[in-house]
């Protein structure tokens, strides 16, 4: 046959890549420079894009022209944008400039890493850019690392690995095999993510084996309570394996005492799996190194670059210092992918379930070198400041109340007239319209959580074009929001525009 003399359709000629790449280039230089120019939160009722979609897909091609007007006219009014400067709702993100270009040669290049010979600089780049990593987070050389997507991921082949070393033969015969095998546990503070519940799930162990331990008043787990749940288990003719501490939970980004939580771990031997997917990157500042104290003695740790290191989503770093158990869990290799590598190649699909591995290095390698370690503390130490100077403007106010330290750049709070004394579930409906209120606004979106059963909003920075006027905004925007709420009005306004930051 002859071979075809024109570019196959729905394809594009390099000439028409070129124009249309171009364009697209500039459009997101413009976004980038410009995302507040959106309503940080989508206004789109549900299904309405779905309703601007075709039921099915085009039987022709169709110009790019008409694909990207389509993109601006039905898909952006349905975004929300967590590339605008008053996002500051659950983990405030960035998809820098430096990480955008590295998502678009790693789609060029369309890599699979399964394995050393599949491309042996996507494997190289990731053991290598680890590296440097781990050396920011002040973390020995003991710690080999690995990236998945998420931090539920991480922690879950953490945990897949602890089960591995818990009990022997679980991956050829199964937990139901072992007859007289004991009801496993572990354990983890009131405060740790739902990833962890959904890990014990997957893995087969039940929720029932996990046991939530109480936290002290700023929500870090109590050494002492874990300690006796141990003790209590295994009088049960239980048998703990593992424990998950914390560094920055989600709610309140407290820090579990993780100290005290390695020693316990030692003495009842016992894995320790540290979260710190959103706080750990804190320690590479020289004033927040102390975040990460005790983790040196972790078996795991999970760092999420993707929150707070203006990485695009995904990209989560998992140090591991067992990594040989971690690949005992998960290593399996079929006829089709042997190979006869010299020895030192690696294999990144030995470390988990996932065969097909993305090129994510390549982005974390081109934000680290683009920003420099100096810029991104500076960066961080600014996320810091604007959050400690947002928790005094709250402190400072007759009718608002933290609720929750302010270790990193998160401060948990909430409206509370000193006018007008409201029952709790009273309170909690005039937060919920303030929530509502805020969102609506466009320029600002925030979240919320529960403490002691009360409804608390989230203010969360760390978005790299956050400066103090988008905090003053949001502060103002809140007390000209409540005030209609209160059944009075409150003449104290004196924090609304006032302070400056230091440090």
């Amino acid at each position: 046959m002859t071979p075809p003399t024109e570019e196959p359709y729905g394809d594009m000629t390099p000439e028409d890549f070129r124009i249309h790449a171009h364009r697209l280039v500039d459009w997101i230089t413009d976004y980038l420079t410009h995302s507040d120019r959106y309503p940080v939160l989508s206004r789109v009722s549900p299904g309405q894009i779905r309703n601007a979609l075709p039921a099915s897909a085009p039987e022709a091609p169709e110009p790019f022209e008409k694909i990207f007007d389509d993109f601006e006219r039905i898909l952006l009014p349905g975004i929300t944008h967590w590339n605008h400067p008053g996002f500051m709702a659950y983990f405030a993100i960035t998809g820098s400039a430096p990480g955008v270009l590295g998502e678009l040669l790693c789609a060029a290049l369309n890599v699979q890493a399964m394995l050393w010979r599949t491309s042996p600089s996507a494997t190289e780049l990731e053991v290598t850019v680890l590296s440097w990593l781990r050396q920011l987070l002040g973390l020995p050389s003991v710690f080999e690392g690995v990236i998945y997507d998420t931090a539920s991921i991480s922690s879950l082949h953490a945990l897949a690995a602890a089960r591995e070393r818990a009990v022997p033969e679980v991956r050829t015969k199964g937990l139901s095999a072992h007859s007289d095998q004991p009801e496993l546990r572990i354990y983890c503070s009131e405060q740790a993510h739902s990833s962890i519940d959904k890990a014990v799930i997957l893995l087969g162990l039940g929720h029932r084996a996990l046991r939530r331990i109480p936290v002290d008043s700023s929500f870090r787990m109590e050494p002492n309570q874990l300690a006796s749940a141990i003790i209590e288990d295994r009088a049960a003719k239980h048998q703990p394996f593992a424990v998950v501490a914390t560094v920055g939970t989600t709610s309140t980004t407290s820090v579990d005492p993780v100290t005290a939580i390695a020693d316990i771990c030692t003495t009842e031997r016992l894995w320790l799996h540290v979260d710190a997917a959103y706080a750990g990157v804190a320690a590479i500042v020289p004033k927040l190194r102390g975040a990460l104290d005790g983790c040196e003695r972790a078996d795991s740790i999970v760092v999420n670059p993707h929150k707070w290191l203006f990485t695009p989503f995904d990209l989560s770093a998992l140090y591991c210092r067992h990594m040989s158990v971690l690949r005992s869990a998960f290593s399996l290799t079929p006829e089709y992918l042997q190979s006869n590598e010299e020895e030192g190649a690696v294999n990144l699909m030995d470390t988990g379930v996932q065969l097909g591995r993305r090129f994510r290095a390549l982005k974390l390698w081109m934000v680290l070198r683009s920003f420099g370690a100096k810029s991104l503390r500076t960066h961080l130490q600014r996320h810091v400041d604007l959050a400690h100077q947002f928790a005094t403007w709250v402190d400072s106010h007759t009718d608002f109340e933290r609720m929750a330290p302010v270790p990193f750049s998160v401060v948990c709070f909430r409206a509370n007239p000193s006018c007008n004394k409201l029952e709790s579930a009273a309170l909690d409906t005039l937060n919920e319209k303030l929530l509502e209120a805020i969102n609506s606004s466009g320029e600002v979106f925030l979240s919320h959580t529960r403490l002691h059963g009360q409804f608390v909003l989230r203010l969360a920075i760390g978005h790299i074009r956050t400066n103090e006027d988008h905090v003053k905004r949001a502060w103002l925007l809140l007390q000209e929001h409540a005030a209609p709420l209160f059944a009075c009005q409150s003449s104290d306004h004196s924090t609304t525009e006032s302070g400056s930051l230091s440090g």
